[in-house]
């Protein structure tokens, strides 16, 4: 069988051909480019498409922490009296609470820091009325729970910590006018009453020394 010969508007030779030809690969190099425009739309979008996905996800962490967090501690239970501050006196006093959290004191006061025995009432109430938190335990009080008082209090200036006789709970924090009893040293109200009273809005004598007067503590 005899093949049909080309045409010589097909054949490779003749210039419609060429034509042809060129149209074709003209054809081809359009189609790649509208493909990698393609392809370079895509890469904008997930460029554009992960900082998203990045900010969302932070943002839902974010929104996550904040939705967990716990609420504060609530100092609702903090009992309130209603002592003036400068009263000195050079005798004892027969305080009402136990331990005292205002009324007469002792001319000078007490030197923030731990003690491992008991403290004067009189100078350590003075200390209150210069802004001191005094976080008085139970002698019987576990080691453990001591030592984290002790670190609860490290580089606190305004602070006293020490042992005292016949509380009514485990651990009591006095503050000028204010008091609050906890069953133990690792109650989050221990830290919500130190933020809020360590020489807080309660101090008769905000700014006062808290060291250079009586005592030496242990740390």
């Amino acid at each position: 069988m005899s093949e049909t010969p080309p045409t010589a508007s097909t054949a490779p030779g003749h210039p419609e051909g060429r034509g042809t030809g060129r149209a074709d690969r003209a054809a081809r190099v359009a189609a790649m480019q509208r493909a990698e425009k393609a392809r370079a739309r895509r890469r904008r979008a997930v460029l554009v498409a992960v900082p998203t996905v990045v900010v969302l996800a932070v943002a839902g962490v974010v929104t996550a922490v904040f939705v967990t967090r716990p609420a504060p501690p609530s100092l609702e239970a903090v009992a309130t009296f209603d002592y003036q501050g400068g009263q000195h006196v050079s005798t004892p006093v027969d305080y009402a609470e136990n331990p005292p959290v205002g009324g007469e004191h002792a001319p000078v006061w007490l030197n923030c820091g731990v003690y491992d025995a008991p403290v004067p009432n009189e100078n350590a109430v003075h200390s209150m009325e210069h802004g001191a938190v005094w976080i008085t335990y139970r002698p019987d009080l576990p080691a453990e729970q001591v030592e984290e008082l002790e670190a609860t209090v490290a580089g606190e200036t305004y602070t006293v910590l020490s042992p005292y006789e016949g509380l009514p709970s485990p651990v009591v924090l006095s503050a000028w006018n204010h008091q609050l009893a906890v069953d133990s040293a690792d109650d989050p109200r221990v830290e919500a009453f130190l933020a809020r009273y360590v020489q807080g809005a309660q101090t008769p004598e905000p700014g006062a020394l808290c060291s250079n007067g009586v005592g030496t503590p242990t740390g």
